[in-house]
């Protein structure tokens, strides 16, 4: 489906002041692209819950348990009170970009889909500074880059043998959550075995494994911390330990899974680091920073914290002791997971909240056996398998429902229409043609007849 130029215009008006700048003229198109990329504020700064003033206050605090209790039945909705902290509160200038960057993908052809819900859609306008053309062209190619690596298929089948050993060679993982209840993750450099890591598994299948993670993070550890924290969580903070990193560490396969990685973290996975802290940093990895920020935009940059060897005041001003490891500076030890980078820790792994996640998706899905539905599965990673089998996009999914013009609904009645009209378009035209090589056709057998007539009244005439 083609845009035409008016109905572009019109999309360019409704997106408001932040979609505004695509109307500029070329030359002042091109300076905007030179200067230094906006930093936006946090993602989730206007997905906090509405303040207590604007809510009725309820009889009872609301806890995981109490929420529990809330009826989860095939075809009942979930409640009010999950949804709005599953939500969270949005910006009416980003819901009016967002309304408007759904337009133009429609017009590009693109249906609603599992990938085309409300912050999933922000996030790539974020990282385009909310520029709709910029920021459709990086979505296509998302979904292109979806489609060719099969990432569904990774979310589902991917069978990580090889997962503990490459936690030995490659200590890293996720361990509870900061103050604000985002989920913390931890790498150790500095105690990457890259040629022992190359021989229990390939760059292949740890991009793979990476994904796969990726994929868990956004459709089952941020719907479980919005659920602990009561309040929606979109974002990661991240800690890397860099004690004894140089440039001797930056080696050609060293090299290529780092850009392999950074990639897709920030053309597929936009806006969901919300900061990083990078520790012991010495003199040696100084250098090979210069190198690797090259790499890295300038709203990444502005997350980045690089820190040397006195870093553990700044690590427990945002995280809790209770959720640093005692090799960070913090209080934890995760004696009875083999350490806190085996453990995974966190509001993931919260019976209670399993469950709410569980019941949510079996209340918009079809009842079925628990094993088919894989409540029950534990994966070659050591644990429950949610992500593999509750795809929460649809309950992670925070577009509201609402009857305006360009809502889904309506352009998917205007979608299937214009598929009628064009199916029964192209029909006109199959049968116009039939008739032109019919009517040829039948042109080409009147000529023998005439030449039959001329022939038979010669022959009476002769007679």
């Amino acid at each position: 489906m083609h845009t035409s130029k008016e109905t572009f215009k019109e999309i360019l008006i409704s997106a408001g002041f932040r979609g505004s700048r695509r109307s500029l003229s070329s030359k002042e198109g091109q300076s905007t692209k030179q200067k230094a990329k906006i930093l936006h504020p946090p993602i989730e700064t206007f997905w906090q819950l509405p303040s207590t003033k604007e809510r009725k206050r309820s009889t009872k605090p609301e806890t995981v348990k109490t929420m529990m209790s809330l009826p989860f039945k095939k075809g009942v909705q979930k409640s009010k009170s999950l949804q709005t902290i599953l939500e969270g509160s949005h910006d009416p200038k980003d819901e009016q970009i967002v309304d408007s960057f759904r337009q133009l993908l429609f017009l590009e052809g693109q249906l609603p889909g599992k990938n085309s819900d409300y912050h999933t859609l922000l996030r790539f306008l974020r990282m385009r500074d909310y520029d709709l053309i910029e920021a459709k062209n990086m979505y296509l190619n998302y979904l292109k880059w979806r489609e060719e690596f099969h990432v569904d298929e990774i979310s589902e089948e991917l069978k990580f043998e090889e997962f503990n050993e490459v936690k030995m060679c490659y200590p890293h993982g996720f361990h509870g959550v900061d103050r604000c209840g985002r989920p913390v993750y931890i790498e150790r450099i500095g105690r990457v075995n890259l040629n022992r890591l190359l021989e229990v598994t390939t760059i292949e299948r740890f991009v793979k494994y990476h994904v796969y993670e990726q994929e868990k993070t956004l459709n089952w550890r941020f719907p479980a911390c919005s659920l602990a924290a009561k309040k929606h969580i979109a974002s990661t903070v991240s800690i890397l330990d860099v004690k004894d990193v140089g440039m001797s560490n930056f080696s050609k396969p060293a090299r290529y899974l780092f850009l392999e990685i950074q990639k897709i973290d920030s053309h597929y996975y936009p806006e969901t680091l919300h900061r990083l802290f990078i520790i012991n940093a010495g003199s040696g990895f100084k250098v090979l920073w210069k190198a690797i920020r090259t790499f890295l935009d300038q709203r990444t940059l502005a997350k980045i914290q690089v820190l040397g060897s006195n870093y553990s005041k700044t690590l427990l001003e945002v995280v809790d002791p209770s959720n640093l490891p005692d090799f960070l500076g913090g209080e934890c030890t995760c004696s009875d997971y083999g350490g806190c980078l085996f453990s995974d820790k966190g509001p993931w792994k919260d019976p209670s909240i399993i469950n709410i996640l569980q019941a949510m998706h079996g209340a918009e899905g079809e009842n079925g056996d628990e094993e088919q539905n894989g409540f029950t599965a534990i994966d070659s990673f050591g644990g429950v398998t949610p992500d593999t089998v509750l795809h929460l996009k649809d309950v992670y999914d925070v577009t509201p429902t609402r009857d305006d013009t360009f809502g889904q609904p309506f352009l998917q009645k205007i979608l299937t229409l214009q598929c009628v009209v064009d199916d029964t378009k192209s029909k006109i035209q199959a049968l116009e043609a039939s008739l032109k090589i019919t009517k040829s056709v039948m042109e080409g057998l009147g000529q023998p007849v005439e030449e039959l007539k001329k022939q038979i009244i010669v022959s009476k005439r002769r007679s």
